[in-house]
């Protein structure tokens, strides 16, 4: 069945045991070494936090170290790659994502792989609202008094993001056109460092993801002003949608997935499906990622492979029409 991509991106988190069958074990000889987990963005942002909050409840189980591995650059394409050139490579993971399988295929020229065929993908571990926030000390309270801030200072109003291809860039770039304003966009290598300076006061707002950014804006650090899911998050029910401010057309999400080099056993794939179910019941874990406001987390391979071919096709559109180049 094709995947209704609204309803997975409108969808709360789903019930866990619905969407995953428990199969059986893989071959009693794996694994036989330490495992690399591949990140492809610096720490501190979602991808490397969701790495390392399963990461550490899976490796015991395995029975073998589960390395985490930041491998930032390019938009993700350079950690992709590494699976794409590992076919076969039964102790080597990634976390897949909206740059390198969705939007990197149609903004390089040459990326080096294919989003479907080169990966094995097998879960999606969240689609995650983008959140557009200021920093504490920036006198605008909502959406529509920073409208008018951005409207006033033109160009001169800066905002960070995470680099060229990222659900950042492209998210908020369709926005601010929705909305008719032209801020500065300041690239980072990820949100980390993104994040560090808007706390700085470096640079006065940004678009991230909203897990990246919680932590902050329940801290006071951060103002909320917008999501652009389709419904409000269940971790900000106060703060309103794109929908709700007239830009739905810009709506959209960031999403995190796990994969392996294609070729990957059956047998293994069977097993990251029952560690990754067991991992994400765990109650502490379920709290963290509502509380980073994770949502639509699907543990369904033949789902995951057709919803990436869904995000290239969509986001070449997108490159295409705002001739989006890689810098």
């Amino acid at each position: 069945m094709r995947p209704d991509r609204r309803a997975l991106l409108a969808a709360p988190t789903l019930a866990l045991p619905l969407l995953a069958p428990r199969p059986g074990a893989a071959q009693p000889s794996w694994p036989e070494r330490q495992i690399r987990w591949v990140v492809p963005f610096p720490p501190a942002g979602t991808a490397d936090i969701l790495s390392r909050l399963l990461s550490e409840r899976i490796a015991p189980r395995l029975g073998q170290p589960v390395v985490v591995e930041n491998r930032p650059g390019a938009g993700g394409t350079l950690a992709a790659q590494v699976l794409a050139q590992a076919r076969g490579d039964t102790h080597l993971v990634m976390v897949s994502n909206f740059a390198p399988h969705g939007v990197s295929p149609s903004l390089f020229a040459h990326v080096g792989y294919d989003a479907q065929r080169d990966f094995t993908h097998l879960a999606l571990l969240g689609a995650l609202p983008m959140v557009i926030a200021v920093h504490a000390a920036q006198p605008v309270q909502n959406f529509q008094e920073f409208l008018a801030l951005a409207r006033a200072r033109g160009a001169g109003l800066a905002m960070a993001y995470g680099g060229n291809g990222t659900a950042s860039h492209l998210i908020g770039l369709t926005f601010f056109r929705a909305a008719g304003i032209e801020p500065t966009f300041v690239p980072y290598r990820g949100a980390g460092p993104a994040l560090t300076d808007v706390l700085a006061g470096t640079v006065p707002s940004i678009i991230e993801t909203l897990p990246a950014a919680i932590g902050h804006i329940r801290a006071g650090r951060l103002r909320p002003l917008a999501v652009s899911s389709p419904v409000r998050s269940a971790a900000l029910p106060e703060v309103p949608t794109f929908q709700e401010l007239g830009l739905g057309a810009a709506t959209g999400v960031n999403w995190f997935g796990f994969c392996a080099p294609a070729g990957l056993p059956q047998t293994i794939a069977a097993r990251w499906l029952e560690e990754l179910r067991i991992a994400l019941a765990i109650p502490d874990v379920r709290s963290r990622l509502e509380e980073m406001g994770v949502e639509g987390t699907r543990l369904d391979p033949a789902f995951m492979q057709e919803f990436v071919g869904q995000e290239v096709a969509r986001w070449r559109e997108v490159v295409r029409t705002y001739n989006i180049t890689a810098t």
